[in-house]
């Protein structure tokens, strides 16, 4: 099927490539009421990765939703990234998905069974999950998209939020950067077989293993890199929370073939978004162009990245080694006082 459909070739841009930038995000939702609510621990107005509804004193509800155009030509690889890439932010508040609903958009002329293995992807990675798909909703559309709201739980007094990083707190991520490049450069066939294969296998690992050995740690603070690269998320992060953050650069895993890809200039068109919305911020001394480039770069499907406790950081990065594709320490938190909010070193 997937010689006879080239997916990526019906969307002008791919994945979280497709997502409004973070500042233009921020001016649409500017002004607009925020209605109050005790029970309302997370909402729109905090720039997190889902909302949090208490519902007891034992129980809380995460809610999100995330669809995005085709990443990959091959309809049933396309359903999982889709669906890995929505269950995620359940996943980075620390909770556990349980219910799922179907979001679609297909052209008319899409052969039926293609729209099937793409239904098929999802559903197989939902179930990965533990998860139920209950449902959905499907419109024609001149581009195909995909995706799904989530619905999950999470003990009102564990829930991980962007904005609770503390200063001595060491930064972990879980998968390495740059699959926003070799997204780009497949579209114009520059990316090798085996980029893309390391690619698609990144993008289709749910972060479950990550958030099930992270929660048993005192970790503070907890977002999944996705289109709004390593450094917009992370600038959420400090900003939220009062502080700033420390990132040595040689201790990022940089997808080899990305970092090359990126020296030629093969770059997506979010990563421009994100280094306008981000690079204010950020004081990147040395570190050379391409390296901030992938480090602006748009991830779909992205690991976590957690603000942990210094206490807990080693044992918790051992932890994660054997179960995420890449285990890494990447910076520290500091105090804020005044200047850059991101440090590169």
């Amino acid at each position: 099927m997937e010689n006879e459909v080239k997916l990526t070739k019906l969307a002008s841009c791919a994945g979280c490539g497709a997502k409004v930038g973070a500042g233009v995000l921020a001016q649409l939702l500017e002004g607009l009421p925020v209605r109050r609510d005790p029970n309302l621990l997370v909402g729109f107005d905090r720039s997190d990765d889902a909302s949090v509804y208490r519902l007891s004193d034992q129980l809380a509800l995460v809610q999100t939703v995330d669809f995005f155009p085709p990443i990959a030509d091959d309809p049933y690889l396309f359903g999982q990234i889709a669906a890995t890439n929505a269950l995620s932010d359940v996943y980075a508040m620390g909770g556990e998905p349980k219910l799922a609903l179907n979001l679609m958009c297909v052209p008319k002329d899409m052969p039926q069974e293609a729209v099937h293995r793409m239904l098929r992807g999802g559903y197989d990675k939902v179930y990965e999950a533990g998860c139920l798909i209950t449902g959905g909703h499907s419109i024609f559309d001149s581009e195909p998209k995909y995706g799904l709201a989530v619905t999950g739980f999470v003990h009102p007094d564990r829930v991980l939020t962007n904005s609770g990083a503390r200063p001595g707190d060491v930064l972990l991520l879980t998968k390495p950067l740059g699959v926003g490049v070799l997204s780009t450069a497949h579209k114009g066939e520059l990316a090798s077989p085996e980029g893309m294969e390391l690619a698609y296998r990144l993008m289709t690992t749910l972060n479950k293993d990550a958030r099930d050995v992270m929660v048993n740690y005192q970790v503070h603070a907890c977002t999944d890199v996705t289109g709004f690269s390593l450094l917009g998320h992370l600038l959420e992060m400090v900003q939220g929370s009062g502080v700033r953050a420390v990132l040595r650069v040689e201790d990022i895993d940089l997808i080899p073939e990305a970092l090359e890809l990126a020296k030629m200039g093969v770059l997506p068109e979010g990563m421009y978004r994100n280094r306008a919305f981000a690079e204010p911020y950020v004081d990147a001394g040395n570190t050379p162009l391409s390296h901030q480039d992938v480090l602006f770069d748009p991830q779909t499907a992205g690991g976590l990245l957690m603000a942990v406790d210094p206490a807990d950081a080693d044992a918790l990065l051992a932890a994660l080694a054997p179960r995420v594709p890449s285990a890494q320490r990447i910076g520290r938190v500091e105090a804020y006082g005044g200047g850059a909010r991101i440090l590169l070193r």
